[in-house]
């Protein structure tokens, strides 16, 4: 069983920055692809960024291009997101999510492992 505990969410001004973190209490984080999520109240929880095991493949949602960073330290069983630019649009709840899946995958439905997820808030 794969538990997930995601930090680093608040409050931002637009144009900020910020980085979140998840944690992993497993012993067998190298072995999961590994993904961040994010749900704004009323939408469906959309895809942000995806890396693969070895951190070889990354995978963005077009809105994030360019303005986020999805990282991962195998040695502490983290995986990051660095958030710059941040926009008000950018305001929801971020999720990291764990996959078996070899490779980087956007689709939600790859991920078995969910956090708790964390807010975002950007304010104009």
């Amino acid at each position: 069983q794969v538990q997930l505990v995601e930090s680093g969410g608040g409050l931002v001004q637009a144009g900020g920055s910020l980085r979140l973190a998840c944690a992993s209490s497993g012993r067998t984080f190298s072995t999961y692809a590994m993904g961040w999520f994010r749900q704004a109240p009323g939408t469906e929880r959309e895809f942000v960024a995806a890396i693969s095991r070895s951190a070889g493949n990354t995978q963005y949602a077009d809105s994030v291009k360019g303005r986020f960073t999805i990282s991962r330290d195998n040695a502490k069983n983290t995986v990051y997101l660095q958030m710059n630019s941040l926009k008000p649009e950018d305001t929801a709840v971020y999720y990291c999510a764990g996959s078996t899946f070899l490779t980087a995958t956007m689709n939600r439905y790859d991920y078995a492992y969910w956090g708790q997820g964390t807010q975002v808030t950007v304010s104009s």
